[in-house]
C-alpha cells in the first residue's frame, strides 16, 4: 500500500482519542463533501442532508475502530452515509410516525396549539388581580374549558354571577378573554 494517497487510519484499539480526531478532520476536510453529495442524492433536502452527513462523521468518530482499511476511507464513509440515510428515509415512512401526523392534524383548533397557550398565560398573568371566587372562575372557564352552567353549578352560583365575574376579568384582559 505504500505509494498511494490514501490516509491511514492512525488509530490503535484503545489508543488516544486526539489521533481519531485528527485522522477524522483530515477525511472531513477530504471527503466531507462527497458523503453531503451522496447525502443529498439519497434524502432530496439540502438541510436534511447536511444534518445527516454530519451525523455521519459523528458515527466515524465513534466507531473509528471499525474501520478495518480493507477499502478506502471513502467507501467506509459512503456506507455509513448510505446507511444512514436510507435508515433515515424508512423512519420517515414509519407507520407510527404517519398516525402522529393525522392525529395531530385532526385536533380542533380549540383543544390546544398556539392560541390557546397565549390564552392561559395571558389568564394566569390576570389572576392575581381578582379575588378567590373569580379566579376559580376565570381558571375553570379559561383553562379547563368548562361552560357557564358548568363553572355556576361547581361554584354554587347562578350563570348571570359568574358571567359578571367573567366579563369584570375579560375587560381585564382586553378582547382575547371575552366571555361566549
Amino acid at each position: 500500500m505504500t505509494g498511494t494517497n490514501r490516509p491511514r487510519l492512525q488509530v490503535v484499539p484503545g489508543g488516544p482519542r486526539q489521533d481519531r480526531r485528527a485522522f477524522l478532520r483530515e477525511l472531513y476536510l477530504k471527503h466531507g463533501g462527497s458523503v453531503l453529495g451522496r447525502c443529498r442524492y439519497l434524502l432530496k433536502d439540502a438541510t436534511k442532508a447536511e444534518d445527516a452527513m454530519h451525523d455521519v462523521f459523528a458515527r466515524a468518530l465513534t466507531h473509528g475502530e471499525d474501520f478495518r482499511a480493507e477499502a478506502s476511507p471513502l467507501t467506509w464513509l459512503m456506507k455509513i452515509a448510505t446507511h444512514h440515510c436510507l435508515n433515515q428515509l424508512r423512519g420517515e415512512r414509519a407507520g407510527w410516525r404517519q398516525w402522529f401526523e393525522r392525529d395531530a392534524a385532526a385536533r380542533p383548533e380549540g383543544h390546544g396549539g398556539q392560541e390557546a397557550m397565549e390564552t392561559r398565560d395571558l389568564v394566569r398573568r390576570l389572576l392575581a388581580r381578582v379575588d378567590l371566587e373569580t379566579q376559580a372562575a376565570a381558571v375553570h372557564y379559561h383553562v379547563d374549558g368548562m361552560t357557564l352552567e358548568e363553572v355556576a353549578s361547581l361554584l354554587g352560583r347562578s350563570v348571570p354571577t359568574i358571567r359578571k365575574r367573567l366579563e369584570h376579568f375579560a375587560a381585564l384582559g382586553g378582547e382575547e378573554l371575552n366571555v361566549r
